[in-house]
Parts: structure tokens; sequence; C-alpha cells
């Protein structure tokens, strides 16, 4: 199978809002990318890793509580003898990020020599992706690399890290659904979508 470059890898749509919310979640303020869209690019990002990891020993780490539902949908479309993980870290509180990390749930398996890829839900100021990468390349990987589903589109980026891998680009606005959540809300949304203004404590 011929390989892949991806320099900075790009999104094959850069999708734009296409529909109402349903009248369950009036908090919805627009659909932003819906579920057929995510489908359609997961599997163009599981042809790439396919592509990329063929004929090594792949463990996918997800970011906990984020990317659950993006790591599910993944590893289904994946034919390769892959083992994963999840690590959890926190930096948000209601819709903003406090640029604290901590890290509550360490990895369970032993990632040393193995080809290692991060994934998380949403690439916003850089931070958590950074501190993990730098936390699992202590842990003495093969390789390692990032993924996200999400690319945010903010100019005022905290780090200089890029991810290796993304599926689809956002604006720079709080987004909710397919396993982002608003204050632990939202999260089983099919759907990515903006969530109307609402009052919440300072951070």
């Amino acid at each position: 199978m011929q390989k892949l470059t991806l320099e900075r890898p790009q999104p094959a749509v850069q999708y734009q809002a296409m529909s109402q919310p349903p009248p369950t979640f009036p908090e919805v303020e627009e659909i932003l990318v819906t579920q057929d869209q995510i489908a359609a690019e997961i599997q163009r990002l599981a042809e790439r890793l396919l592509s990329d990891y063929e004929d090594k020993d792949l463990v996918l780490v997800a970011v906990l509580n984020g990317s659950v539902v993006f790591l599910a949908d993944l590893i289904r479309k994946l034919p390769l003898r892959l083992s994963f993980d999840v690590i959890s870290a926190s930096s948000y509180s209601g819709t903003a990020s406090s640029g604290a990390i901590t890290v509550e749930k360490d990895l369970s398996l032993d990632v040393r020599g193995k080809d290692v890829v991060l994934l998380d839900d949403i690439f916003d100021t850089g931070l958590t992706l950074s501190f993990l990468m730098d936390y699992l390349r202590e842990q003495q990987p093969r390789s390692l690399k990032s993924c996200v589903l999400l690319y945010k589109k903010k100019p005022d980026r905290k780090t200089a890290i890029e991810p290796d891998y993304w599926c689809l680009e956002v604006a720079d606005e709080f987004v909710i659904g397919y396993g982002l959540d608003y204050d632990s809300r939202y999260r089983n949304l099919p759907y990515i979508a903006s969530l109307k203004k609402v009052s919440h404590p300072e951070s």
C-alpha cells in the first residue's frame, strides 16, 4: 500500500452550517457539521492512518472525555491489530479554557516502544495537546503523533505545536456535540453545533 506524505493535513472539505437544531435542544444555536459529514471525514482519516500504520504496533490514546465518541467510531474503521488506552486531562471550566492543565487519569498500557497516536476532540489553545505530547514522549514510545477531530481557527494560538492529523476545521467559537460538552452535557449530540450564549461563572 502506498504511503501518504502529510506535511500539514487538511480536511477534505470545510463545511458550513447547514441545518437548524431540533426542538429537543432549543439551547443549540446552529448545527455546524452534520453526523454524515463527520462520518465521511473520519473515514478519510482512517484511510490515512491505515496507510501510515499498516505494519506498525499502533496504540491509540484517547483524551477523556471528549474524544470517546471519536475513538469509538475511528477504531471500527481500522482493520489493524491495534490497542487503545485513555488518559484524562482537564483545562476547561464552562466555556472557557483556564490554561491550567492537570492529569486526572494515567495510562494503563505500557507504550514504551509502541507507535502512539494521541487522539483529542478539538485543537483550541494547543496547551492540552502540547502538555500531553510532552507527557507521552517521556513514556518512550517508538513514534508519537497527534490527531484531533476539530481544528479550531484561532489567531492567538498559545503554542507552536500543530496536530499531525485532523478532520474538520471550525471557527473560533465554543462548540458542542459528538463528545464535546458544556458542563458535562451535550456530548451525546451526533453533530457539532454552536451553543446559544448562556451565563456561566468566571473561570
